[in-house]
């Protein structure tokens, strides 16, 4: 089954094309970080109409760079949420009429499910069932999968999710948007002894996040210092520091509640180096096995939702004809297919 895979569910138009007997035949990405960045942030009206100015021409990109014509294709899959309401009904609405016009099935895909899944789309991707943390932009979970549809969330965050939190101390420091991977780069340069930040909530029992009085914590910190460039990188060290370790530290504690050994990592924030680091020695540790994706399927992509999107295609899932989209929708009110139902019992 060859899928078409739409993700827009912010400021990135992804589309690609998934094979369920060769993989991955084709990717494209467009990023709008230039239109969003003199406002310092994502504007959903831009990103919407901008979505709509790229996504054909990206689909047929797509299946172009595939060398297929659009009679292979055998369904669509698109990000029906979370996200920005109007960017989602971008990508629904194309995907609906496309499927309609073409004949063949589309399915709605959550957000979140093509981060986690993200993995599969290596050579060596983890097996079932394991645990994941995924760190986007507005999201910081930690999750039990037994399964496509099976998640159990363990943990998430009370406030600001992990992305959030780098973007907004980011904006503090004075940095461009998007800030997180400023942030961190900045963080390079800094003296890892100079400030110690508080590890939000890892005095107290519990698998959950919250990481809105470490911006508070980082703010207090700038207004008593000079503000230059090497006070920037020391208060960029110790934040990320403690964003990284408080992670660490939730991880370790949800590897030992589930006895799980493996641990799949997905999500922009999965891209930062120091995290990553941590987690294989943490891993190394627990003689558990990590995963990630590639750099590129760590921020949005449609290869995550083709691949999703296949999965539950295959399994005889379908959408209803209605063009919808859920800008808010937990993960754990997703089902599983039918061929997945065992697992999750």
């Amino acid at each position: 089954m060859i899928v078409l895979g739409i993700e827009t569910s912010c400021d990135e138009t992804g589309v690609a094309l998934y094979d369920s007997n060769n993989g991955l035949l084709s990717h494209q990405l467009y990023s709008q970080v230039e239109l969003h960045a003199e406002y310092g942030g994502v504007v959903p009206e831009i990103a919407s109409r901008d979505h709509i100015r790229k996504l054909i021409p990206l689909i047929k990109e797509t299946i172009k760079s595939a060398d297929i014509n659009q009679g292979q294709i055998d369904g669509i899959a698109y990000t029906a949420g979370p996200g920005l309401v109007g960017a989602l009904l971008v990508g629904a609405s194309t995907a609906r009429s496309l499927g309609w016009a073409w004949q063949i099935p589309t399915i709605g895909i959550h957000h979140m499910e093509g981060h986690l899944l993200a993995p599969m789309l290596e050579e060596n991707p983890p097996t079932y069932p394991f645990l994941a943390l995924l760190v986007s932009g507005g999201h910081t979970l930690l999750v039990e999968v037994d399964g496509i549809g099976c998640y159990t969330i363990l943990g998430e965050s009370l406030d600001d999710a992990a992305g959030e939190a780098f973007d907004k101390t980011a904006k503090m420091l004075g940095l461009d948007y998007p800030g997180g991977p400023l942030l961190a780069k900045l963080a390079e340069q800094g003296d890892p002894e100079r400030f110690h930040f508080p590890r939000p909530m890892t005095n107290r029992p519990g698998l959950d996040f919250s990481f809105s009085g470490l911006k508070t914590f980082t703010l207090n910190t700038m207004e008593g210092l000079s503000g230059s460039q090497q006070d920037k990188a020391d208060v960029a060290r110790a934040f990320q520091d403690a964003v990284v370790d408080t992670m660490i530290i939730k991880c370790r504690r949800a590897l030992r509640q589930t006895e799980l050994k493996t641990l799949v990592i997905a999500g922009g924030v999965s891209a930062n180096s120091a995290l990553r680091s941590g987690l294989e020695k943490l891993g190394k540790a627990e003689q558990a096995e990590v995963y990630y994706p590639r750099l590129e399927f760590c921020t949005d992509n449609g290869a995550m939702i083709a691949y999703a999107g296949c999965q539950r295609l295959l399994a005889e899932e379908r959408s209803p004809l209605e063009i919808t989209a859920i800008p808010r929708w937990p993960i754990n009110q997703l089902s599983a297919p039918n061929s997945a139902l065992s697992a999750c019992s």
